[in-house]
């Protein structure tokens, strides 16, 4: 439980920092009360863990010989993509990612602009359940739940998701100008090849 835990809450929260529905919330926040938004954007994070949760417990029926390989070279991939991402980021890669989610936002709201509590979170809701659907924090939930702990994965997702939610609301506006995005895919590809690694290692001795 301990092992899924730990890799959840890492993996999600270096993945989730910065990306589109971390703007997303921190946007709908210096529009609305950042009460109403880090619960509904917290809401959908929550329902989206669970389904992924649920998709990898699925996933676990295979032999679970197939599960760990699967899991391994997920992350393998995960991490070299992302370390190759980040040699070839610009450096207004943040911004880029903050331009596209406010584009998202002001197209929701010209359709409908949430006065009430309610209306807030709702919008909130959709517009990070939408965004996270496919998700690379949500298929390495998946993969996570299929070869560890259920509730070990569900819990450290959810805090890990909880956390960068709160930075959104709290201080989005400030994040793109005081961390740097390459370091961060940099350090996020390499959690992925460390947990490759340490996957590598527990089955090849569990196979041994």
């Amino acid at each position: 439980m301990l092992t899924g835990f730990t890799a959840a809450l890492l993996l999600i929260t270096v993945s989730e920092l910065g990306d589109k529905t971390f703007f997303i919330s921190a946007i709908l926040a210096m529009r609305h009360p950042r009460r109403w938004v880090f619960i509904g954007a917290v809401s959908a994070l929550a329902v989206m863990t669970v389904l992924s949760v649920l998709m990898g417990q699925f996933a676990s029926l295979l032999p679970e010989v197939y599960v760990r390989w699967g899991e391994i070279l997920l992350f393998l991939c995960f991490g070299l993509k992302l370390l190759y991402d980040a040699t070839q980021m610009p450096p207004n890669a943040c911004l880029a990612e903050e331009e596209e989610a406010a584009e998202t936002v002001m197209e929701a709201e010209s359709k409908i602009k949430p006065r009430r509590a309610m209306g807030v979170i709702s919008q909130a809701f959709g517009l990070t359940f939408i965004g996270e659907w496919g998700d690379r924090t949500q298929i390495t939930t998946i993969a996570l739940a299929a070869a560890n702990h259920p509730v070990g994965v569900s819990l450290g997702a959810i805090i890990g998701h909880a956390f960068c939610a709160l930075i959104a609301v709290q201080c989005g506006k400030f994040f793109c100008g005081r961390v740097s995005e390459q370091k961060l895919t940099a350090v996020g590809g390499s959690l992925f090849l460390l947990f490759a690694s340490l996957g590598f290692v527990r089955i090849m001795g569990w196979m041994g």
